[in-house]
């Protein structure tokens, strides 16, 4: 699984970058996210998802991966897309023995927002797979990054 950063063409092995940057900042507290945000744009359906580690009070590092898909109409299916991508970014993590502190999701538990109909069956899919699950209005890193490059 790759992923790529901003300032650079490479594309990295995630799961032994990841491995890599915590041995190489093992002095700041870090916590991992795991994220993934989609927008339609003409006849396309564009993903991002990102790994973003969350270094203390000093900032935030991400790696991610785009892809360009036919234009999904669904909401429901465009979403839930933003989910199984992120749930396998996770999973493929913690098979190689890194703890993601928690998958973000672009949900809001709004009542008034469209992705609301989602929170439910999201959040219980990422709980069901042994993670952590935050959705709007908490604040959520790797979303805002997903959402940039989006």
């Amino acid at each position: 699984m790759y992923f790529n950063k901003l300032l650079d063409s490479k594309d990295y092995e995630i799961s032994s970058y990841v491995k890599k940057y915590f041995l190489d900042n093992s002095i700041y507290p870090i916590k991992l996210h795991v994220g993934c945000d989609s927008q339609n744009i003409s006849n396309h359906t564009n993903y991002a998802t990102t790994v973003l580690f969350h270094i203390g009070n000093t900032g935030c590092h991400f790696l991610y991966h785009k892809e360009r898909l036919p234009k999904i109409q669904d909401m429901w299916t465009k979403l839930w897309g933003e989910t199984t991508r992120s749930v396998d970014v996770a999973i493929y993590l913690k098979d190689r023995g890194i703890i993601v502190d928690s998958i973000d999701l672009d949900f809001n538990s709004d009542q008034s927002h469209q992705s609301h109909k989602l929170v439910s069956a999201s959040v219980g899919y990422v709980e069901s797979m042994g993670f952590v699950a935050n959705v709007k209005p908490t604040i959520l890193p790797a979303i805002s990054a997903a959402d940039m490059l989006c």
